[in-house]
């Protein structure tokens, strides 16, 4: 018998928590199979087995275990069943609560893609039901018919749950996650350690839109990605931060850390938190690097598959408030960081050029900055920057105006 134990992580972690098992109580596993996903305030990582055998797991789904706990043991001596391999475990109902999935049903009456018994469709078609409207109650989220009964007779009327009542006063707790408790901690040392500032800038995205526009197909084809906006923006803050430094910088007690490279960490929502991986050296690469960094970073995140040193080390921060809608916001710097820019929504409005009202592509942008280290002429700058290098994309290839280049100028 053999006894797997929760691994070290870091040095300052002494404590996990038991996101889901991948084998059940008396499975049997192959030696360096994976039998439990954890998660640290850093990051979430797999355990796997030892050596070959029956599996006897120790603690349930949720747990808080610190480091060098007995996660299970493993019987070596134990024969392999002739069945072979059982099949992954299914979550626990009681963890799958913790973190509910909306229940996305499709507006239109009566499709095949709506989990509705016989009747229920039947009385949605019939009445031309949203099935937006409708809570569902059944097994797997499938809607019956008092349902839509109940939908009928409260018109307007929703509960805030799938499966809970009207005029509900039911009140719930959940214990606060590892990465929870971490990004807790983060948010409330940046506010009570930095001189924080929040500046503002707006931006014409009428250029970069018309490239996307002219060139996506093309730069999909070529380099197997879609073209975003997040490497315009990772591109350009890579130029401004190599002309204004001390943003690119952070205090580490006496002494002001500077960096010769950009690493520039991005924002990533994830159902259990945010999370902020970083992309390396980006001044060196190029926008179809960047897109294709942005899609693995993002699909790690959201697969809970980042290292910790896939979180560490970022020099700077974007983040994307406007795929949520937002549009404006102040940003909280990602210590030990000294500053963060915010995207936003981009929104059509009228803006006086040369004279005349034009409709135009705008989208705000917010620097906050930690005013010990950066002061207020090198945020603004650096922000004006960013802005000049977005309206004039071709500024990006090598940072200066092409025309005043040939001229010297």
């Amino acid at each position: 018998m053999i006894e797997i134990k929760v691994p070290t992580v870091g040095e300052s972690i002494n404590e996990v928590t038991l996101l889901k098992w991948t084998k059940k109580d008396g499975d049997w596993v192959e030696r360096d199979e994976v039998i439990a996903e954890l998660e640290s305030e850093k990051a979430t990582f797999e355990v796997n087995a030892e050596k070959a055998g029956i599996i006897t797991t120790v603690g349930k789904e949720g747990d808080t275990l610190n480091i060098g706990d007995v996660l299970a043991t493993i019987d070596e001596t134990a024969s392999k069943p002739a069945t072979g391999n059982s099949d992954p475990v299914t979550p626990n109902p009681q963890s799958v609560t913790r973190n509910p999935e909306p229940v996305t049903l499709n507006p239109e009456p009566a499709t095949s893609d709506i989990k509705a018994t016989p009747v229920a469709s039947a009385i949605i078609a019939d009445k031309k039901i949203d099935t937006k409207a409708i809570t569902p109650s059944g097994t797997g989220g499938k809607i019956m018919k008092q349902d839509v009964l109940e939908a009928l007779a409260n018109p307007g009327k929703k509960p805030l749950v799938a499966g809970g009542e009207l005029f509900s006063r039911n009140v719930r707790q959940e214990k606060m996650s590892a990465l929870r408790k971490t990004i807790s901690r983060r948010l409330v040392e940046a506010k009570n350690t930095t001189a924080m500032l929040t500046t503002f800038n707006e931006v014409d995205m009428t250029r970069v839109m018309d490239i996307r526009k002219q060139y996506k197909d093309k730069f999909k084809e070529s380099h197997g990605v879609n073209l975003g906006f997040m490497s315009f923006f990772a591109k350009a803050c890579a130029i401004a931060l190599g002309e204004w430094p001390s943003v690119n910088a952070y205090i580490d007690g006496d002494h002001l850390v500077y960096h010769d490279y950009a690493d520039i960490s991005i924002a990533v929502s994830t159902p259990r938190g945010l999370t902020v991986p970083v992309m390396r050296n980006v001044e060196s690469l190029s926008m179809a690097d960047i897109e294709k960094k942005v899609i693995e970073l993002a699909g790690k995140a959201r697969d809970s598959k980042l290292t910790a040193e896939e979180l560490q080390g970022g020099t700077f921060t974007i983040t994307n408030g406007g795929v949520f809608g937002s549009l404006m916001s102040t940003p909280i710097i990602n210590i030990p960081q000294s500053a963060i820019l915010g995207m936003h929504k981009i929104q059509e409005r009228p803006m006086a050029i040369n004279g005349q009202v034009v409709i135009r592509p705008m989208m705000y942008i917010a620097l906050s900055y930690d005013h010990r280290i950066i002061d207020g002429r090198e945020s603004v700058s650096f922000l004006v920057r960013v802005k000049e290098l977005l309206e004039n994309p071709e500024l990006l290839l090598m940072g200066k105006d092409p025309v005043k280049t040939l001229l010297e100028v």
